[in-house]
């Protein structure tokens, strides 16, 4: 693969630096060349973070350009609209967890809160897929980003990986119990 444009946003908190770090090592097991850049600092004042992340052996620096991201992965409604309109090349593909964590113009009624309708309306006129994903019952809402991932395996939207790279990476990242509910949510929601 010569390169792979990958975009994460999401509301500080919602776990994207952890999502970043587990897809980086995914690829990382899968034999990928990646490079990855995070930012931080907004998480505790549950502003947008965002991580950039680049597969290919044809990528010198983890930053790309607007429009240029071949994947968006959100962890929030709002956020999955913001990173599509500025960060997803038409033909893309969007991963979405449907959670909202209203934005101040939302909650002053400044603005209305964007609508599953809208996001995908604004994805078909771009020729985007869009992938929403949403567990019912989730008991731990730090764990939606490991749906994310279960999503990602499943779909295959990263090449090349495949359910082991995703396990190894959270095994990585995790251990104990901890470890054994994200891996089970990750094989259960494949």
């Amino acid at each position: 693969m010569n390169r792979f444009n990958a975009y994460l946003i999401g509301v500080g908190g919602q776990g994207i630096g952890m999502l970043s770090e587990a897809m980086m090592r995914a690829a990382d097991h899968a034999g990928h060349v990646v490079h990855g850049c995070d930012t931080h600092g907004l998480a505790q004042r549950g502003g947008t973070v965002v991580s950039f992340l680049r597969l290919g052996s044809d990528c010198s620096s983890p930053m790309f350009g607007r429009g240029q991201a071949d994947l968006v992965v959100a962890l929030e409604r709002h956020e999955a609209l913001r990173g599509t309109l500025d960060f997803l090349r038409p033909g893309g593909t969007l991963v979405y967890y449907d959670a909202v964590w209203q934005p101040l113009p939302v909650r002053l009624q400044e603005k209305t809160a964007v609508t599953p309708a809208e996001l995908e309306t604004a994805c078909r006129g771009l020729g985007i897929r869009a992938i929403r994903v949403f567990v019912d019952g989730l008991t731990d809402a730090r764990m939606q980003n490991v749906a994310v991932l279960a999503t990602l395996a499943r779909e295959k939207v990263l090449p090349g990986l495949e359910l082991p790279h995703y396990e190894a990476a959270l095994a990585d990242l995790m251990t104990g119990k901890t470890l054994e509910k994200n891996l089970a949510l990750l094989r259960e929601a494949r």
